[in-house]
């Protein structure tokens, strides 16, 4: 190239680091080069989603699609704190579920194989006890979760007003205060195996990323001291709650024999309040007092009073 009245010019460097194409490139060639691929593409198949309720109630996400490094000092504490409570739910499950009053006896006995119906009863805690212990240990959350709908689907014959046990023939459980002591424990264990064996895979999750360089967490000693103390305060709070629901007709009358002692008397004694119409009075009266007590902000308050005092 060439301009007028100078000699040529030269203008390769426009085009340095570029490719310049005469004509788009050949489709029809380059899908006879491509390989056919008969996989099904990743986007194609659908997410299983769980809905966030359901998560919100056994505080995070139920199932966890990743794969977990081996587990720290903190992990293993807890997997044994889980497997430890669970065994002693397991035993408070076998002796506080009786098969009578359940859909799957009464289906049985219907057709005339009651024995059927005690065997599913017996496979169901079992297999509550032993998926717990195996998604425990190995960290799959699907075996925890079925643990937990087993262990629950045997005791919705609760429903029912009459107190019965599992474990006969033994007279000490004919007391009351007792039955309602094995009641609290069997809560009591309830809670704190869901809070331990969620534990386990969210400090999992916690311990996977930091030792991946995925995330950054500094003092994550005391994130495991606050947990578990956090421990401790989850069971109490259990137990105090049962224990003011089940023990109503002993709560109440000592309030009302401030007025009227012959009334306290006949509320102590009352068949009423020991029944499920009973309980669920007791439930209503618990939770009015928690909710006034979040109403008034009770904590905020009494920490402010600590605070001015200091």
């Amino acid at each position: 190239m060439s301009e007028q009245g100078k000699g040529p010019v030269d203008t390769s460097h426009l085009y340095e680091g570029k490719v310049v194409r005469s004509s788009a490139p050949s489709r029809k060639k380059a899908a006879g080069e491509m390989k056919r691929d008969t996989g099904i593409p990743d986007d194609a198949v659908p997410e299983v989603a769980i809905p966030s309720w359901i998560d919100a109630i056994f505080g995070g996400p139920i199932l966890v699609n990743r794969e977990f490094v081996p587990p720290n000092k903190m992990v293993i504490t807890l997997q044994m704190g889980a497997i430890g409570s669970l065994l002693v739910l397991g035993f408070l499950t076998f002796v506080l579920t009786p098969v009578s009053g359940t859909v799957w006896f009464t289906a049985t006995n219907e057709i005339g194989l009651g024995i059927l119906g005690l065997g599913l009863h017996w496979l169901l805690i079992i297999s509550g006890i032993a998926c717990g212990f195996w998604g425990t240990w190995q960290r799959d959350q699907r075996f925890i979760l079925v643990s937990y709908v087993a262990l629950i689907l045997v005791t919705i014959r609760f429903a029912g007003s009459k107190v019965e046990f599992g474990l006969g023939g033994l007279g000490f459980l004919e007391n009351e205060i007792i039955q309602k002591f094995l009641l609290i424990f069997y809560s009591v264990f309830l809670v704190v195996y869901m809070e331990i064996s969620s534990g386990v895979i969210r400090f999992s999750m916690l311990d996977t990323s930091i030792r991946r360089g995925e995330v950054y967490v500094m003092n994550v000693k005391s994130i495991s001291d606050k947990y578990r103390k956090a421990l401790g305060y989850t069971p109490a709070v259990a137990a105090i709650v049962a224990t003011l629901t089940l023990f109503i007709n002993f709560i109440v009358p000592l309030f009302i024999g401030i007025l009227d002692p012959v009334a306290a008397n006949r509320l102590e004694e009352s068949v009423e309040l020991t029944s499920v119409y009973g309980v669920a009075l007791g439930t209503i009266l618990v939770f009015l007092i928690i909710a006034s007590m979040f109403a008034i902000n009770l904590p905020l308050r009494f920490q402010q009073y600590l605070e001015n005092r200091s």
